[in-house]
């Protein structure tokens, strides 16, 4: 069994500026579990899509009655991976993230969809997905649904995170369009000697 958690919001800033916040949010005062974050790959496509993987490390608190069940010493830290396309043709932002370790505790899939609309002047339409999953056998329930609860409260601290950058942006001279900043990219790594083994897609 898998509990699966949908939300839409419309974020109240042009997708341009969406997308230039969301690899400045952190750090921030409301995301303090984000303990790292870095980016192991990077590749600019053909079509100049930007693919990026980034690794981070959270902190991960146990309820109380999961305490007692087990090992007192036991990793308090996860591993996220973060899948990340940007579409500046079609204007979008696709993230995959799923964790890397303690997954027979608990696996959190999660999905979202940064779309520009132009339905809504600079406003930008998210839509967020979840799959929560545990493998353990007599408390996958309680687990998931401590696992929903944490995405929920988790979700409220993303988007904080999130306005508190577009805050901090909104200062900043205009940013370039980001199509104009992807093709430079394409350019320098073009030039490059080598490039870096691609990693398996998620998708």
């Amino acid at each position: 069994m898998v509990k699966y958690f949908c939300n839409n919001t419309d974020v109240r800033s042009t997708w341009d500026l969406v997308v230039s916040a969301f690899w400045q949010r952190y750090p921030n005062p409301f995301s303090t579990h984000v303990l790292t974050e870095d980016v192991v790959y990077r590749e600019v496509t053909a079509d100049n899509r930007l693919l990026s993987r980034r690794l981070l490390m959270k902190t991960n608190r146990l309820p109380r009655w999961a305490e007692h069940i087990f090992p007192s010493g036991i990793s308090r830290s996860v591993y996220i991976i973060e899948d990340s396309i940007v579409d500046p043709v079609n204007r979008s932002l696709t993230t995959y993230t799923w964790n890397l370790n303690h997954t027979t505790l608990m696996s959190v899939e999660e999905r979202c969809v940064f779309q520009d609309t132009v339905e809504q002047p600079a406003t930008t339409q998210l839509k967020r997905e979840a799959w929560i999953s545990s493998s353990v056998y007599g408390f996958s329930r309680p687990i998931q649904e401590f696992g929903l609860a944490r995405l929920k409260s988790n979700q409220v601290k993303s988007m904080k995170g999130l306005e508190y950058a577009l805050s901090n942006l909104q200062g900043e001279a205009p940013q370039r369009p980001l199509r104009d900043s992807v093709k430079d990219a394409a350019k320098s790594l073009a030039s490059a000697a080598a490039a870096p083994q691609k990693p398996q897609q998620y998708i």
